[in-house]
């Protein structure tokens, strides 16, 4: 009796152990301390909502889906560090990074040992072209491009403040100079000229030098590509030195920290931002399952939920775990489903046929403006 009773507690832990083995485990990289936490609090939040809905369907291919929760805070040595430990840990897959200063150098550890690193928020062309250009397959990225965005915000600005003084500036990062430098570019093209064009270094709490510039240059609009934690502190001096901005910003400032950073003078700024994700019908159950959680499903939140979907089908789709096999069956096509829509990737790993919302924050929320 009591040898079939240990018989069946070893069976039992046996099996036990097999079925922790038979767990798939994502990776989720992104800032989850530091200045831009909150945007690693919207991966992390996203991401495990996913999880638990793919969980609680029978998980993917019978295995159920674990969360490694990795935190880069945004630096590129981190970045490399965190893609280095994934990569140790034996995971394939990695929901991240969030800043494309971070996502480029990573992509490049995780390409060299097939690892899918499929980002939801950098939005740099430079990842996916390097990485179509050599050969990496497992790079890709459930987000927008910044030529993309400036395409779309470029010419509006143009039409929208033709005969106004528009300024740019950036914070020096390969994020918000490239989509600084794509609006431009597209501006230009559609017979805008800017008054102004400069650059600042991220982190720094006084801007005032550079406001007394906008100033002198009689500057109505500002385009400044970088992050909310700047964009906010230069709103504010600004206000102190009664100078009157129309700001306008990528999708960084998808947050509630800026409107904390900013206070009331963060009252009309604009900024471009996917199509809200959070209206769709696919995402209403996630949407209230996130909310009843005490958190609010901004920003990026339902890109990252939107990875695990897309690695959970693709694996599924192709009947393997292998990166490489998973990033050829995503690659075909066809659309996957997820809570930002129907998603089709192309040829590099990039969305195809991404469109846009112009959103305007007022008393401390966001939403879109018609068009």
């Amino acid at each position: 009796m009591k040898r079939s009773l240990l018989l069946g507690v070893a069976m039992g832990l046996l099996m036990a152990t097999a079925a922790r083995a038979e767990d798939i485990t994502f990776a989720v990289a992104g800032p989850l301390t530091g200045p831009l936490a909150s945007i690693g609090d919207q991966f992390k939040q996203g991401a495990q909502a996913a999880a638990d809905a793919i969980n609680a369907k029978g998980g993917v291919l019978g295995r159920q889906v674990k969360l490694q929760f990795e935190d880069d805070q945004c630096d590129p040595k981190q970045a490399v560090s965190v893609a280095n430990r994934i990569i140790a840990s034996g995971i394939r897959f990695v929901d991240g990074h969030a800043c494309s200063g971070s996502s480029i150098p990573a992509s490049e550890v995780y390409a060299d040992n097939g690892v899918m690193m499929m980002s939801p928020a950098s939005s740099n062309p430079v990842m996916t072209d390097a990485a179509a250009e050599k050969g990496w397959s497992t790079i890709m990225r459930l987000y927008t491009r910044d030529d993309a965005q400036g395409a779309f915000i470029g010419p509006w600005i143009a039409k929208t403040y033709a005969g106004k003084n528009v300024a740019l500036l950036n914070d020096k990062t390969a994020y918000g100079k490239g989509v600084a430098d794509a609006v431009k570019a597209s501006m230009n093209a559609n017979g805008m000229t800017e008054v102004f064009n400069e650059a600042i270094n991220a982190g720094e709490k006084d801007y005032n030098a550079v406001v007394t510039k906008l100033k002198e240059a009689k500057a109505d609009v500002l385009y400044f590509g970088g992050y909310h934690p700047e964009a906010g502190l230069i709103l504010r001096q600004a206000a102190e030195q009664g100078v009157k901005l129309q700001l306008i910003m990528p999708d960084s400032i998808a947050t509630n920290e800026f409107w904390q950073v900013a206070g009331p003078a963060a009252e009309g700024t604009l900024f471009a931002f996917p199509s809200d994700p959070q209206a769709r019908p696919e995402a209403k159950d996630a949407v209230a399952k996130i909310v009843a959680g005490g958190f609010k499903p901004d920003g990026f939140t339902l890109f990252s939920y939107a990875v695990i979907q897309a690695f959970a089908q693709g694996i599924e789709k192709a009947g393997s775990d292998d990166p490489a096999k998973v990033a050829e069956v995503l690659k075909d096509g066809t659309a996957i489903s997820t809570v930002v829509g129907p998603v089709t990737f192309d040829a590099k790993g990039d969305l195809k046929d991404a469109k846009y919302d112009i959103n305007r924050w007022s008393n401390g929320a966001y939403a879109a403006i018609p068009q």
